[in-house]
């Protein structure tokens, strides 16, 4: 971790980076589906959606797996947030639900990081 600027360096950029390139990923990934979903006439909405989430048991077992997950990264996204000053976190969890969690979670592992480096920063010395 950088220990002389607010400015990530060496191992923190590369989480960065590759925080980056999951939540892209994931976007796409997710919203191609999604998209595809939406354009099928009689789809349901959003019911459609959760009852297409649990539409055999391999299905269900996925959706339990994501929602369990979710709280999960909800109580850590709220814990971190308080323990590093990282500000809005309610974004994350609105994200998860509007977007993707799998796009949210790297985007607030990104925050998580920069507040990191901040808070080693300040730890050094160096101006905040």
């Amino acid at each position: 971790m950088t220990l002389t600027s607010d400015r990530p360096a060496g191992r923190d950029r590369l989480l960065i980076g590759l925080y980056a390139a999951i939540a892209l990923g994931a976007l796409v990934a997710t919203w191609s589906q999604n998209l595809r979903f939406l354009l099928r006439e009689d789809n349901g909405g959003v019911w459609g959606f959760v009852r297409d989430g649990y539409a055999n048991p391999a299905a269900a077992s996925i959706t339990n797996d994501i929602v369990f997950v979710l709280l999960a990264a909800v109580v850590l996204m709220v814990a971190e947030a308080r323990r590093l000053g990282i500000r809005h976190v309610w974004v994350y969890p609105l994200l998860s639900l509007v977007v993707a969690l799998s796009v949210a979670l790297p985007l607030f592992l990104i925050a998580r990081q920069f507040a990191l480096v901040r808070r080693a920063s300040a730890r050094s010395g160096a101006a905040p």
